[in-house]
């Protein structure tokens, strides 16, 4: 690297208000009165605390020398006299801990003598702000309508990128590309040494190291990017990415380039494979499977016939002879012999020239992969490895004989109830990959932060003994405390008991590594947290990204910017509402990193109520992959602001009607679900959905509930318009606070179908027939849908529950390990609409399902039927596996209700550990007629029928 240039410091900035839209947070907060109101230059807008003590704390982004705070309420008469007891503290960039600056003392606010404001001296140089409120005279807890904080910026740093640009100047997909750019430190004290990201269109391509600074000089840096694929890219480059560095300001250290970085194709051939046909489609289980592969040749030469196209699937490997193929021609490719289709689905990976006989122009581009849909379950893209099934040297968890939840306890949590810690330096988790692959998804657990709020940390991946790079895992989204059951009543703060103690950390690796390679994830030198604890890992081989559509506009034309920490969020809205008023006919979200931090939808003229729920209808948005288009929130939404409702946050989209979404990711900010002060963690999409509404391929993530379709009729009687038609594809729902998918509000005629779910902190799929409705007797949740999907691991509630209705149908899943409650739940409790006509239960798998919740008084069954109120008529439960349940395989609970005549027929009960095979409780009421049902290894017995239970069974189990 060049040596640094010297040049003269920049003279220091006059005295401002340096507190002006920095980022704030509050210990607490009511309503919409969020900590964001109190620094947004408006005193119409305030932030008032849930309770006292509370703090206000404003983060300057650097040291600064202080004057001065002035503190604002509403100068309106309507604001009455007030006095507020408060102390100021503050802390050093470089600091842990705040310490007082002004002793506490009472502060008077009077709209009459001083406007409501209050100007407080303060001296000492500092970054982050706090007002420690104690007391209010008008009875309320803290409240700020504008906390201003003037000062002079103390001597820091200020890194810039400029001068893009790359070598070759015109490369071909054959040649190596480093791009240069020039750091400059404008700041006015010197930078420590850091990092710059290369970035082509959205995805980091490369880094580099960056020197230690003085202020004002500059240096050069070179970043490897490596061989690209043809094409053209938007390249962007961003100094210091992971704020390590407090500048002077922290939005101005990325740059793009001017023209865009063009990669021609090299002469020569270049096989890819474009798709993969499976007949018959979707196999039942055990049917012979034969495939189909399409092979393209985009080089500009042609390929002789002889070279291997590949299929693997489960452990199976098929080959097939690929013809000659012309330059810009294709070819399909019969796979020779079959598939013996297994439950739960599978994922093709097809290989063109597995053998490597073909020279070929781009080496990194041969692999294709998709799922095909069998029996039960999700045809998920990727293959889960069990940290206990494969090689470690670590501690292996396993949880007791009836699972206790809730109590710090890693193995109930864990899926198959096993996984493993690694306590000291050189331990590790290692597996051998089944299929081709160039991701990795980590579940895994790390410590709190010791005053909570998490901390991330690093684990060491390997590939075949090659170390491959740093994973960054993080406690920021786990750990909520508390002896509580409900889950508004857990809170963020350590102490006693801690649940959701999972989360997950995915990264796109650099290359595909082949069917076979050894992975490694191991605890080095630097990887420094307590413990580690491994779960499992997700392996897929990720497509490359979607080219944009000619008929789709991109939201960069809107002004969003991919990976530079500045929110999208109006950019996205504007090309949205584009969409919506017909100006554009579908928005493209391109590949890369978008920061969203306010909720999409309709601008209501009309501002009718508190809060703006009028959601989006009549868009089309499309993005390059879950993998590629990302949409992130980094503020938790209590604090975020200017969000539509409590309750849904912001970040996601509103939806009205007739919306179509699909290939990209929703990753929320959310850390709690109603505790401290009321907070929640926001709706990855919600709204009324109405008619014509298609999902697909959308990831979700760190959010209270990840989709909740449906408005009670109160809100807006004139939008009315409950989900019909709805359809849900290739979902993945992960580490939520509360719901998956929640049908409500009249929902009807809708599915989810092929999706996943894992970590769901309430049921992960839903139907609730509410009585919010326009008219009951219409409005009721019917005819909805839950079939082939996946559901692992719910810390709270069902894995699938449907309350009343009539007609649903829940086929074809498979449920794995829920913590507390039944795999499957029918229920009368939150005052449905009755139960009316048929309700299904068919060909679904429960493994390691029911626990006990309520103060671990209620021990639930696998499939649970709870007549709370209303009875449940109607109920038919056939061609099922039950295995492994913590307590009863299937439950009839005491209830008012009954449940009426159920059909129980082709069910097989193994292993149910704590409990029977068929439990009727005492205060339980009905009939249900057994056919053909199989109970095994049942601790209490096949079938108990509690003393003094009205509940009468029909027929006898097969031993």
């Amino acid at each position: 690297m060049p040596a640094a240039v010297a040049a003269p410091a920049p003279i220091a900035e006059a005295a401002v208000n340096l507190a002006l839209n920095k980022p704030i947070e509050a210990s607490s907060s009511i309503q919409n009165y969020v900590a964001t109101n109190a620094n947004d230059g408006s005193t119409s807008t305030y932030w008032e605390a849930g309770s006292n003590p509370s703090t206000l704390t404003v983060k300057l982004g650097a040291d600064a020398d202080l004057s001065s705070l002035v503190l604002k309420l509403n100068p309106d008469p309507a604001w009455s006299t007030r006095t507020q007891s408060i102390e100021v503290l503050g802390r050093k960039a470089a600091g842990d801990s705040f310490g007082t600056v002004k002793a506490r003392a009472d502060y008077r606010f009077d709209p009459g003598a001083n406007q409501n404001t209050v100007t407080i001296p303060v001296s000492g140089s500092y970054a982050d702000v706090q007002l420690k409120i104690s007391a209010n005279s008008s009875g309320y807890a803290g409240q700020i309508a504008e906390f201003q904080v003037n000062g002079t910026p103390a001597p820091a740093p200020d890194l810039t990128v400029s001068g893009l640009s790359w070598a070759p100047a015109q490369p071909s997909e054959s040649d190596a590309v480093q791009v240069k750019a020039t750091v400059r430190n404008t700041g006015t004290a010197p930078s420590p040494a850091t990092t710059l990201d290369v970035s082509l269109g959205g995805t980091v391509a490369g880094t580099a190291s960056v020197g230690a600074l003085d202020a004002g000089a500059s240096a050069a840096v070179t970043v490897d990017i490596g061989k690209r694929a043809q094409g053209s890219y938007t390249l962007s480059a961003l100094v210091d990415p992971g704020d390590t560095v407090r500048e002077l300001a922290e939005d101005n250290n990325s740059a793009a380039a001017d023209s865009k970085l063009t990669v021609s194709q090299s002469p020569g051939p270049d096989l890819e494979v474009t798709g993969i046909t499976s007949t018959p489609a979707n196999p039942a289980v055990g049917a012979q499977v034969t495939f189909a592969v399409k092979v393209h040749n985009r080089g500009t030469s042609a390929v002789s016939a002889g070279s291997v196209t590949r299929l693997s699937v489960g452990g199976t490997t098929l080959n097939g002879t690929t013809p000659a193929v012309a330059a810009g021609e294709s070819a399909t490719v019969d796979i020779s012999g079959s598939w013996t289709a297994t439950s739960g689905g599978a994922t093709l990976t097809a290989t063109a020239d597995a053998t490597n006989v073909v020279s070929e122009t781009n080496e990194n581009n041969n692999v294709l992969a998709r799922s095909v849909v069998v029996g039960r379950g999700a045809a998920v893209p990727y293959t889960e490895y069990e940290a206990e099934d494969g090689r470690y040297d670590g501690t292996l968890l396993k949880a007791d004989a009836e699972r206790t939840f809730g109590h710090t306890n890693f193995a109930t949590e864990s899926s198959g109830r096993a996984s493993v810690r690694l306590n000291s330096t050189g331990q590790y988790v290692e597996f051998t990959s089944k299929n081709a692959t160039n991701s990795i998804v980590v579940r895994n657990s790390l410590p709190d932060a010791p005053n909570g709020g998490g901390q991330e940390k690093t684990l060491s991946l390997y590939a075949d003994g090659k170390f491959v790079q740093k994973l960054t895992l993080s406690s920021k989204h786990s750990w909520l405390y508390g002896t509580t059951d409900q889950p508004e009543g857990l809170t963020n703060t350590p102490g006693g008991d801690a649940r959701r103690l999972f989360d997950e950390t995915h990264a796109l690796l650099t290359q595909t590594y082949p069917q076979g390679t050894t992975f490694r994830l191991q605890r080095d030198a630097g990887d420094d947290a307590a413990y580690y604890i491994v779960d499992l890992i997700d392996l897929e081989q990720v497509a490359p990204a979607a080219s944009k559509p000619a008929e789709c506009t991109s939201i960069t034309a809107y002004g969003a910017v991919p990976n530079d920490g500045i929110d999208d969020a109006d950019a996205i809205q504007k090309a949205v509402t584009a969409d919506q008023k017909g100006e554009i006919a579908c928005v493209w979200i391109p590949a890369g990193q978008w920061r969203q931090e306010k909720k999409i939808l309709t601008d209501d003229p009309l501002n009718r109520g508190q809060y703006n729920q009028v959601g989006i209808r009549d868009v089309t948005i499309r993005g390059a992959g879950m993998w590629h288009s990302q949409l992130y929130s980094l503020i938790p939404p209590q604090d975020a602001g200017g969000i539509n409702h409590p309750h849904e946050g912001n970040f996601g989209f509103d939806i009205d009607d007739n919306t179509k979404i699909s290939d990209i990711a929703i990753f929320g900010s959310g850390t709690i679900r109603g505790g401290d002060g009321n907070a929640e963690g926001g709706v990855g999409l919600n709204g009324r959905f109405g008619k014509n509404t298609k999902i697909s391929n959308v990831w979700i993530e760190h959010a209270n509930v990840g989709t909740w379709v449906g408005r009670d009729y109160s809100n807006i009687p004139e939008l009315w318009g409950p989900g019909d038609g709805l359809e849900f594809t290739g979902m993945r729902i992960r580490n939520t606070y509360a719901d998956g998918i929640n049908f409500t509000n009249g929902t009807r005629n809708s599915t989810v179908f092929n999706s996943s779910f894992r970590n769901t902190g309430d049921d992960a799929l839903a139907v609730w027939a509410s009585k919010y409705v326009k008219d009951t007797s219409v409005d009721v949740g019917h005819d909805n849908a839950f079939r082939n999907n996946t559901v692992q691991l719910p810390w709270r509630a069902n894995g699938i529950a449907v309350y009343g209705g009539y007609g649903n149908k829940i086929e074809n899943n498979l449920v794995y390990d829920t913590m507390n409650y039944p795999g499957i739940m029918l229920a009368t409790d939150h005052d449905p609409i009755p139960f009316s006509g048929q309700t299904l239960i068919a060909n679904n798998g429960l493994y390691r399902t029911g626990g006990a919740f309520w103060n671990e008084d209620q021990e639930f069954g696998a499939i649970t039927l709870f007549a709370q109120g209303p009875d449940i008529p109607g109920v038919t439960i056939r061609d099922t596996d039950i295995h492994d349940s913590t307590y009863d395989g299937i439950q009839f609970k005491t209830g008012g209700g009954a449940i009426p005549d159920a059909r129980i027929s082709n069910v097989t009960i193994s292993k149910s550990n704590n409990g029977s095979g068929i439990l009727a409780m005492g205060g339980a009421r009905g009939s249900a007629t057994l056919t053909n049902v199989t109970i095994s290894g049942s601790r209490d017995g096949d079938v108990l029928i509690e003393p003094g239970s009205q509940f009468v069974i029909n027929g006898s189990a097969n031993k």
